[in-house]
Parts: C-alpha cells; structure tokens; sequence
C-alpha cells in the first residue's frame, strides 16, 4: 500500500442552519444552482434563498434532477446551461436527488453541497451514489472521491416533511451498525475501517431511544431534540461509518445481507411501493436470522412493531414465492459477499421464510 486518502464531511444542523451557506461557501465561488425533487426544492427555496440574501452568491436557477438516480438524468442535468455555469452544486431532497448529483459533481468537477428536505438515509454525506436502470432496478453503486463538503441539516425542514420518510430513515438507519459488524467480522482491520466499525455502534442507540418520540414530533410538524437526535444518526453517523468503512478495490464493510435484500426486492413490482427503508429494516430482520442472532432479532421485532416497521412479507407485498427470485437477483452483488462466511440462496431463502414466520407473531 503506497498510500491513501480519507474525506470525511462536515455539518451544520438546527433551524437556522441556512445561514451559514455564505461562510461555509464562500472558497468556492459565488454561482450556485440548486438540483434536487420539485417538492423538496419548493419546500427549501424561501430558506434557501433568505439563507444567501445580502451576500455574493448567487442562486442561479432550480433545476429538477428528474426522479430518479440513473445515468440517463445525470446526463439531462449536465447538458442544463446554468449548471454548466454554476461554479458548485446545491444538492436538495433525499437520497435518489442527491445521489444524481454526486455523479453531476464528479463528472464536472464541481463542489457540491447537500441540502436533505427529509431524514431518510446517509446519502447526504456518503461518498456513494446508488444507481439504479430506467425501469427502476438496482443497477450499480458509482464511487466518488470524496463526499459533499458540507451538509445542512435543517431540522424544520425535516420536520414539515411527511413522517413517513423519517420512519422509513430510522428502518434504514437501524441497518448500519448490524451490517458493518458482520462485514468486519473476524478481519484483521486496519486505522480507518477499525474507526468506521467503531463509530457504528454509535447509530442503533438513538434510534431505539429517541426514535418514537421524533416521529412523534415529525407528524405534528414539530422540532425537538428528539428529531434532531435521529436526524443527525440517520444521516451524519451512518454516513460517517460508511465514508471510513468502504474504499474501492481495498476493503468493504459499509453493508451486508439486509441491503442485499432490500435490492434483491427491485424486481418484486409490488415491492416497489414501499421505502428503500422500510424494506432495509425487514433485511435487517433477515440478516439476524441468517446470522442466528434471535436476542437481537427479538429486540427490533419489538421496536419495528412499535413504530410500525414491516416484521414480515406481509407488510411488503411480497409473496413466499417472490423469494427466490430476490435471492437470485441479490445473488452476486456487492453485499451477498458481505459476510464472514459464504452465503447461498437456498440458505438465505430459508432464512427470509424463517424471518417472516417469526414475525407473523408481531403483526
């Protein structure tokens, strides 16, 4: 090994977050476009715009990144006149918007900067960017050198979205610690992923604790600190963990067999009314069973039934016989690897079936 480089993020969180954009910017020119979902960007404009008002920099259009992270958009977005102006990038929305936006960074060597409207995953500050095929199918994961520079977590933002993003979050949140833990197991680590196994612990406590109240608090509109707490898990601890516990062609641990479920699911079509979370958190289940850890299973069949997280297929239009064909799509992608020990499909269909029995009993 001759040598490497690790780029973590940097953060800002509160309700008025917003008015840091001008410091936190002010290196990296003074034209910024904002890409993201035209819900996400109607919900964050006042803010946005307030935020820069009276300073050098200059928002120059609100461009929409197209509704979903495909190459195919990332394309349309790069072609746009004012992002080909814009001196960096204003990423706002969830996961799929801000991950469009890594590969238009990358691709045109521009700063980026993240702006999450919901709490429903690490995207915002990851250096990862899930890619999926025009039919809607798990396609790819395209790496990039380093995450967003900043990322501004407005918890009212997060807070008048629907809840229902914050739940689906907490379910894809809940699987880090789990993942990573079995990814390392039983490696030889060396100073960053041992960090990156370390800090995962950090992610299932909050949840767990603080988890109900902030959904709570989410559906009345309402931030606490609470909300803030699992925001702030959901997407700067997770992605922290995944920032130290991947890099390309030498290691990763960033995830496992629930991921692999959840992306096995893409060609199950009445899956695909449900949350990348939501799934995430009945993958997690699965794991724990193919892992045989049923203490730990027992605790988050609790906590899902408690928050209404899916405990079985059931609760994800997926049938018994939809399972073998998630197998088999999960099958040869990154995570079904993920393990101290070689996973098969006949083993990790026993398990899902397995799962789904046990949380009959939770419904």
């Amino acid at each position: 090994m001759s040598h490497y480089s690790v780029f973590l993020p940097s953060y800002s969180v509160g309700q008025d977050c917003y008015n840091e954009i001008t410091e936190v910017t002010r290196r990296f020119g003074r034209k910024a476009v904002v890409v993201g979902g035209k819900t996400a960007m109607e919900k964050a404009k006042e803010s946005l715009l307030d935020g820069v008002k009276g300073s050098n920099v200059e928002i120059l259009d609100f461009v929409w990144y197209g509704g979903n992270s495909t190459y195919e958009n990332a394309e349309m977005v790069m072609k746009n006149e004012k992002v080909k102006e814009a001196d960096m990038i204003f990423a706002v929305g969830g996961g799929r918007a801000v991950d469009t936006c890594k590969v238009v960074a990358d691709k045109l060597d521009k700063p980026f900067f993240t702006f999450p409207t919901i709490a429903s995953n690490c995207a915002a500050c990851s250096a990862i960017a899930v890619m999926y095929n025009q039919d809607g199918t798990f396609k790819e994961y395209y790496y990039i050198k380093a995450p967003a520079v900043h990322t501004f977590i407005n918890t009212k933002v997060v807070a008048e979205a629907p809840e229902t993003y914050l739940w689906a979050g907490i379910g894809d949140a809940l699987s880090k610690q789990t993942e990573v833990l079995l990814a390392s197991s039983g490696k030889k680590l060396s100073h960053t992923p041992l960090i990156g196994r370390q800090l995962s612990y950090a992610c299932d406590e909050p949840l767990l604790e603080f988890g109900k109240k902030a959904l709570e608090d989410c559906k009345m509109n309402e931030t606490s600190y609470e909300l803030e707490q699992v925001a702030l898990d959901i997407v700067m601890s997770t992605g922290l963990v995944s920032n130290l516990s991947s890099k390309p062609g030498m290691y990763y641990y960033n995830s496992s067999l629930a991921h692999a479920f959840y992306n096995g699911s893409t060609v199950v079509q009445e899956a695909e009314a449900h949350l990348h979370g939501e799934i995430v958190s009945f993958g997690v289940l699965c794991l724990l069973t193919y892992d045989k850890q049923f203490e730990k299973r027992k605790k988050l069949f609790e906590f899902n039934k408690s928050v209404n997280l899916p405990v079985c297929l059931d609760d994800l239009d997926i049938k018994k016989e939809d399972v073998p064909k998630i197998a088999a799509r999960a099958n040869g992608i990154t995570e079904w690897s993920c393990a101290p020990y070689e996973v098969t499909e006949e083993k990790f269909v026993q398990a899902v079936l397995d799962c789904d029995e046990a949380g009959q009993a939770y419904r």
